[in-house]
């Protein structure tokens, strides 16, 4: 389980070093950089699959994703400014684990001057995993500083026997012959991450079509296949959990998935109608409802999921349903929530969440109530 989230450099997050817990709910006013924290932590769960850089790219580059303000944060009363910088521009990320599993850190900064069309491409200049929620030189597994990569082994160091490219994470780059059991294990934790964000539920949206039917423990991030996912719960999963999450949002209402020449179909049959509604004529806010019941009843838990502003399109009513799914689901992966929504918070926190509530002071974002030495003991890796 992660035990910290370390942000410095990135949008409005200056520096910032957040404990986590299996259920950590994240809130704020708008603005206030709850979008910067998930986004960081997409970036992080990037690293082991199509690469930060290229996650970066999709964000609009990195210079647009570096912090802004000085060096050493904005006054908290005066005007802003500039001062000269004592440290190199940087981007970096990481994460602390218990006692069983490990941490990992990356540091991105500025590439050196080249003939070439990818200038603004930024450079790995060091990554590291140790073991732990804090980096070490006795936890330290394997670490890499430029192009240069070593693995801890009984023996001793031992480095790579090749370099990495600036634009190379060790995590995504190196195969299973090259790479440490330890970081195979950590790309194997980091792929299974789950991010849920962008679900649409516009008449368009993917999540009202039929489509082909297959066992689906997974549901996709659009929700496309949610009738195969609903229907995997209820013959894979816990039908009866799936059954009870429907009725507690609509009371005497039943969901129906039907076969069409193997294309799924969902509706819901609800008490008082002659016939059931198909996806199509769901509201907005049943089928995100649906989308949320499939995404946390998943019969294969994943290690983290995060969930991005859930409350979305619900009438209130349901927010204590859903509060109580993302409780069940924390007893099975770690969940990470990010809400505006009181209603929301106040019941994940009465459920026994971590509730840190981040706020804006001179343009940097900070977790409220966290001074100078409040913040968990955190290490980065060195260039």
């Amino acid at each position: 389980m992660l035990t910290t989230l370390a942000i410095e450099g990135y949008r409005s997050i200056r520096s910032l070093v957040l404990p986590l817990s299996p259920l950590t709910v994240v809130t704020g006013a708008n603005g206030s950089g709850k979008s910067s924290l998930y986004r960081s932590l997409r970036l992080l769960g990037a690293a082991a699959r199509e690469g930060a850089i290229r996650a970066l790219a999709a964000e609009g580059g990195f210079p647009g994703t570096l912090w802004a303000g000085p060096e050493a944060g904005a006054p908290t009363s005066g005007p802003v400014q500039g001062t000269v910088r004592k440290g190199p521009i940087a981007l970096r990320l990481g994460f602390g684990s218990d006692a069983a599993g490990f941490g990992y850190a990356m540091d991105l900064g500025i590439p050196i001057p080249a003939t070439t069309m990818f200038w603004a491409d930024p450079e790995i200049k060091a990554e590291a995993v140790w073991g732990g929620s804090v980096l070490r030189n006795g936890s330290l597994v394997c670490e890499r500083r430029g192009a240069i990569y070593r693995v801890r082994t009984d023996a001793g160091w031992q480095m790579a026997q090749r370099g990495l490219a600036p634009w190379e994470s060790m995590l995504a780059e190196f195969g299973d012959m090259d790479a440490a059991p330890e970081v195979l294990g950590l790309r194997s934790g980091l792929r299974d991450w789950r991010f849920y964000d962008a679900v649409r539920t516009d008449a368009d949206a993917p999540a009202r079509r039929p489509a082909i039917g297959t066992r689906t423990p997974i549901l996709a991030s659009d929700g496309s296949d949610l009738a195969s996912a609903l229907q995997t719960i209820r013959e894979q999963g816990d039908p009866h959990a799936l059954d009870a999450a429907i009725e507690l949002a609509f009371p005497g209402s039943r969901l129906v998935v039907t076969d069409h020449a193997g294309r799924f179909e969902l509706s819901l049959r609800q008490p008082g109608m002659l016939r059931p509604l198909s996806a199509p004529e769901l509201s907005d806010g049943t089928l995100r409802y649906l989308v949320w019941v499939a995404a946390l009843m998943s019969t294969r838990p994943a290690s983290l999921i995060a969930v991005n502003e859930p409350e979305t399109s619900l009438h209130p009513s349901i927010l204590e349903p859903l509060a109580a799914m993302l409780t069940d689901a924390a007893t099975r992966s770690q969940i990470i929530v990010v809400s505006h929504s009181k209603t929301l918070v106040d019941a994940l926190e009465r459920s026994g969440a971590t509730v840190h509530t981040l706020e804006k002071t001179g343009g940097e974002t900070r977790l409220r109530g966290q001074g100078s030495l409040d913040a968990p003991a955190w290490v980065w890796p060195t260039r």
